[in-house]
């Protein structure tokens, strides 16, 4: 079964919720116009199941998630759109917010 980094950053107005897949915790990706680090300071929280985001993706203010299966897994529980989705290198990255 698929794992998951998931943070939780609170502040005083806003809940962050950062995800990434396991393997990719701690790398960094190029593209032609992008980069991205996957940091532990950011995205290294809680190693979680899949259940786990599904029931907590919801309840966010500000999301950042990167690596494929995370980002898919937002796209099938209607979270983000398709078309919101970067891919920096090899990986997808995206970020939404709610008002």
């Amino acid at each position: 079964m698929a794992r998951f980094y998931f943070k939780v950053h609170k502040h005083p107005s806003e809940m962050i919720i950062a995800i990434c897949d396991e393997e990719i915790l701690g790398q960094t990706f190029r593209g032609e116009k992008a980069k991205i680090s996957v940091s532990e300071g950011f995205y290294g929280g809680d190693l979680v199941e899949e259940e786990f985001v599904r029931i907590n993706i919801g309840s966010f203010t500000i999301l950042n998630i990167v690596g494929n299966r995370a980002v898919e897994l937002a796209i099938n529980e209607g979270i983000v759109s398709e078309d919101s989705v970067m891919v920096i290198g090899d990986v997808k990255h995206v970020q939404a917010v709610r008002m």
